[in-house]
């Protein structure tokens, strides 16, 4: 893989972890990070390199285009709000970016979330509990039904944008009463 696809492929992934409630985001220092938030920035790191071999292994075996896994053309799927869309590489990057997001986030109760997005937040796939069908309750689909969603929160943004090697951020979280 060469070294300006190994560099951008960096900011396709990003991994949101809710640990905090106080809705801060921060750029840190390793030396303030404590020991769960050193195990998360391990994780992420080992996501990255699975994402990045997927996508290696795709594009070498010429089932995915470099054009396609860096496709930003972004087409409305109709009657989804909040919005949904859809890429040349969604369908194909789908399940095996899920069942990586998946693993890392089933290693500890305290993630929230892990996903791979684009550079402008676009989520091609999402972990399986986000992933619900649009059943048109906005509010409803807000929580469960992220996947093909861009996530231009700040956080979202954030991430997205992020050229340092990591990135902690603190989400507001309410979960939903059941």
């Amino acid at each position: 893989m060469d070294k300006i696809f190994k560099k951008s492929i960096i900011i396709l992934w990003i991994l949101m972890v809710c640990l905090s409630f106080n809705g801060n985001a921060l750029l840190a220092r390793e030396d303030i990070l404590d020991g769960f938030d050193m195990q998360v920035k391990q994780w992420a790191e080992s996501c990255n390199h699975e994402v990045t071999s997927l996508f290696d292994g795709l594009l070498n075996s010429n089932i995915l285009m470099m054009p396609q896994l860096f496709d930003t053309f972004y087409i409305p799927v109709p009657d989804t709000e909040p919005p949904k869309y859809s890429t040349q590489y969604d369908k194909i990057l789908e399940a095996p970016l899920q069942k990586i997001c998946d693993n890392y986030l089933n290693k500890d109760e305290k993630l929230v979330y892990v996903m791979a997005v684009d550079a402008y937040g676009y989520l091609p796939a999402a972990n399986s509990k986000f992933s619900s069908l649009p059943t048109g309750n906005r509010e409803d689909d807000l929580k469960n039904s992220t996947v093909k969603r861009i996530l231009n929160d700040l956080i979202g943004r954030n991430a997205s944008k992020n050229k340092e090697p990591y990135l902690v951020q603190q989400y507001a979280w309410i979960p939903a009463k059941r």
